[in-house]
């Protein structure tokens, strides 16, 4: 009955009649709120629960007042209940706005649905399922997009599981932008690759500089003495409690963000005092996940893939050359592939010490990417260690030897490798083999 009252064509005799007959009242508005799944969601609750809270009237009932939208006026949006009271006072309900109204319900039964359906390909544990959906509801507009020519807005994904929630406050600044965010995820994503205290730099989504030390400030000189021109105008992610010290640096150049756990109160003041700096406080930067699922807008669709999860496979990692690396070299040799593995490829890093000393990446030849590598390390290069997000040929090897680096690692699989381990055993370098790339692009 209730969605015959609905669903009636009000221009249309027969239905009209049918309602008559069987006494069924028309319905001219249908203002509806559904079960808050989404909401039993964040606060984990168990399955008998979850599903008790998907709502089956609801979104039949919108949906069908949707259809209508002509006789029937669907509210499912409490922002808009002011103006649909205005509009009936002042009789102003017209076809445009019956439309708009409808639009927003069946994208919110979309939306309630999608997350319904990841829920439980999750608890069914479907990777790819035949339909894919993506849940998202719109957060905010941006100032603009990449460019300032282009418009863009911030969407939030409605299935996020509490591990997968990044967590962050503004505590100073203006809004943050399209390329901001951008540039953010990158560099947390580079940041939680380490475990000890971390300094990471980013700017256009690759590295600057990365550093970990016995305590944060000494993490943070190595970043920053990687690269302190290019880190002008960059984000700074920081997995400790920033200190005065840190704060004092920063100051010194133009920084858009920085982000970190937490602030000492003189760091927090002395950031505070450039009005433009974003200044975000996260406190689980450390403990979120990242979402098994990776997107990629291509021609007619998406691409989805795994995460990049796996640093590398411990049975393929092996020594290859006769010379054996030292402790010091394999120990950064592992750091370097926690540095490159989330900048833009063919990508390598020198790095000595816990820290990044040149990088080259984005390139289409390895070894130019060795090049930029080599001249941005300038006069620090001696006793460093080469990483690289994919196999390498000969002229790699020629320019480490060149240019004095002992000691490198990539993960192997190419139809030189034979030639690259006879070339290194030639010149007395250690050449490590990991079996898992890198590529990101």
């Amino acid at each position: 009955m209730i969605h015959a009252g609905i669903l009636y064509r009000r221009d249309n005799q027969e239905d009209v009649a049918t309602l008559k007959e069987r006494a069924i009242g028309s319905i001219d508005i249908v203002v509806n709120n559904l079960y808050p799944f989404e909401k039993m969601l964040s606060l984990d609750k168990e399955e008998a629960i979850m599903v008790e809270n998907i709502d089956i009237g609801g979104p039949s009932m919108i949906r069908a007042a949707a259809k209508n939208f002509k006789d029937v006026m669907i509210v499912v949006d409490p922002s808009d209940y002011d103006e649909v009271i205005e509009r009936i006072k002042n009789n102003n309900v017209d076809l445009n706005y019956r439309k708009a109204l409808a639009g927003k319900a069946f994208g919110l039964t979309a939306y309630y649905d999608g997350i319904i359906s990841n829920y439980f390909n999750s608890i069914n544990e479907i990777q790819f399922p035949k339909y894919l959906t993506k849940p998202l509801r719109l957060d905010s507009i941006m100032r603009y997009g990449e460019n300032p020519h282009q418009k863009s807005a911030y969407y939030l994904d409605g299935y996020l599981r509490n591990e997968n929630k990044f967590d962050f406050e503004q505590l100073h600044g203006k809004e943050i932008s399209f390329n901001n965010m951008n540039d953010l995820t990158g560099t947390v994503m580079s940041l939680k690759e380490f475990d000890r205290p971390t300094v990471v730099g980013v700017k256009h989504t690759n590295p600057s500089g990365i550093g970990s030390g016995d305590d944060i400030n000494e993490a943070f000189d190595k970043a920053y003495e990687c690269d302190d021109i290019s880190i002008f105008g960059g984000i700074i992610a920081i997995n400790s409690t920033v200190t005065k010290y840190i704060a004092e640096k920063i100051n010194a150049i133009f920084i858009e963000i920085v982000i970190a756990p937490d602030y000492e109160p003189e760091a927090l003041e002395i950031l505070k005092s450039k009005k433009n700096i974003r200044i975000l406080k996260s406190e689980n930067i450390v403990s979120t996940k990242w979402q098994d699922l990776k997107f990629k807008e291509v021609m007619n669709g998406m691409l989805v893939q795994e995460k990049d999860d796996l640093l590398y496979n411990e049975e393929e990692f092996k020594v290859v050359s006769k010379r054996q690396p030292t402790q010091e070299e394999l120990d950064n040799m592992i750091f370097g592939i926690k540095a490159i593995k989330n900048a833009n490829s063919n990508g390598v890093v020198l790095v000595k010490n816990e820290g990044t000393i040149g990088y080259g990446f984005g390139e289409v030849r390895r070894s130019w990417a060795v090049e930029k590598a080599i001249e941005r390390a300038g006069e620090k290069i001696e006793g460093c260690v080469l990483a690289s997000d994919g196999f390498f040929f000969e002229d790699t090897i020629e320019l480490l030897h060149e240019n004095g680096v002992k000691a490198c690692l990539s993960p192997g699989g190419s139809i030189h490798d034979k030639d690259v381990i006879e070339l290194c055993d030639k010149y007395d370098m250690a050449l490590v083999f990991t079996g898992t790339r890198h590529f990101k692009h």
